[in-house]
């Protein structure tokens, strides 16, 4: 028996009153169907990330060049944006000290960037904005199927070198701190038995004890995913993730609650049932009465963290993703396996992990101590 692609076209049925298509080409159709497939594969951050970035680059566009922005950019607009936005050294140009850096942005055109919320504040980005807002350009050309300036030799050579000047400074990329054990139980002790507190610490602690999940992870939880074992352990299935966006199934991807994260589970569990909630979202909003609304959003997830460890006067630039640096910080203090750490977390960068595993250890090596050790 021949396969259907192989049969002869008699025995195929004829296509009645119904486009014949061209295999060389989509229709527009399908070319809508196809964008609106992406968008909705993207993550939410994604789509938020990319739209403040090209709203930015028309932004600038318009006040550097007094014109909309159009693909495909040349490339001395991409330079341009580089030296517009990367920090040098003016000791070159005949400054006094190494310390003072500049960059070609005029001060009028920054001042307006600033006053129509297109950047938080005067001066120079982070570079990990500014390498952020190339890769967000460099997509739009990919998706435009355009000629793309970011993949031209003299920009990418530019922005290599900008790097290796960042690091020569000793400038280094900002990372949030982690809320390890001791800090974490400041913040939990803030967490009292309102509907409010008995949510965020069942949150705090799910998303901790769980391998440190992203605040994206947390806003989709669901009740579904969630399986009670026994009165004092939970299981609960990651059903997409940043590593898993196809939301294969996996076993790695089944997560314990055990322990004093059980029991606020079971205490906000307890809450959802009294309210006839038993499917969807497990972290929802608290409105006026008392009443539960809908699925937190990942902001929301970040101003819980903020807003929970200002109230325990833990000092330092705690966000969301604390809760999933202080995890693999804490493994590493505690000397835990890297398999059963990644198996938690879900990393797939031996290198990441090893990254917290090593900050907290060399602080106890022998190797640290030979001059106090007898």
């Amino acid at each position: 028996m021949k396969p259907a692609a192989l049969q002869e076209p008699g025995l195929v049925p004829a296509p009645q009153r119904r486009l014949v298509l061209d295999p060389a080409r989509l229709t527009g159709m399908a070319e809508d169907a196809a964008r609106a497939l992406m968008r909705e594969g993207e993550s939410a951050n994604t789509r938020a990330s990319y739209g403040s970035a090209m709203r930015y680059w028309c932004a600038w566009y318009a006040a550097r060049y007094g014109q909309a922005l159009r693909l495909p950019v040349p490339v001395p607009v991409a330079i341009q944006f580089i030296v517009d936005h990367a920090a040098r050294s003016a000791a070159a140009e005949g400054a006094a000290s190494h310390a003072s850096l500049v960059t070609e942005l005029p001060a009028d055109i920054d001042q307006a960037l600033v006053a129509n919320g297109y950047k938080t504040r005067l001066g120079a980005p982070a570079l990990n904005t500014l390498v952020h807002r190339i890769a967000v350009l460099s997509k739009a050309h990919q998706l435009a199927k355009a000629p793309n300036p970011c993949a031209d030799p003299l920009v990418r050579e530019l922005l290599g070198r900008t790097r290796r000047a960042y690091a020569k400074r000793g400038a280094r990329p900002h990372k949030q701190r982690a809320l390890t054990k001791d800090p974490l139980q400041a913040v939990l002790a803030t967490c009292d038995d309102s509907l409010r507190g008995k949510r965020d610490r069942a949150l705090l602690l799910f998303a901790w004890a769980s391998g440190g999940r992203r605040r994206s992870e947390v806003a989709a939880a669901t009740l579904e995913n969630l399986q009670r074992v026994d009165a004092k352990s939970y299981l609960y299935t990651l059903a997409h993730s940043k590593t898993n966006q196809a939301g294969a199934e996996r076993p790695e991807d089944v997560k314990p609650l055990v322990g004093s994260a059980a029991l606020a589970m079971q205490e906000w569990l307890a809450v959802l049932t009294g309210k006839g909630i038993k499917e969807g979202a497990l972290f929802r909003r608290i409105r006026k009465g008392g009443h539960l609304g809908e699925a937190l959003a990942p902001a929301a997830v970040r101003d819980i963290v903020k807003e929970r460890c200002a109230m325990a006067g833990v000092e330092g630039g705690f966000s969301a993703h604390s809760l999933r640096a202080g995890f693999v910080t804490e493994a590493g203090r505690q000397n835990m396996s890297l398999p059963e750490t990644m198996a938690m977390t879900g990393h797939q960068s031996v290198a990441t992990v090893m990254g917290y595993f090593r900050a907290e250890s060399s602080l106890n090596t022998k190797a640290g101590r030979m001059l106090d050790e007898d």
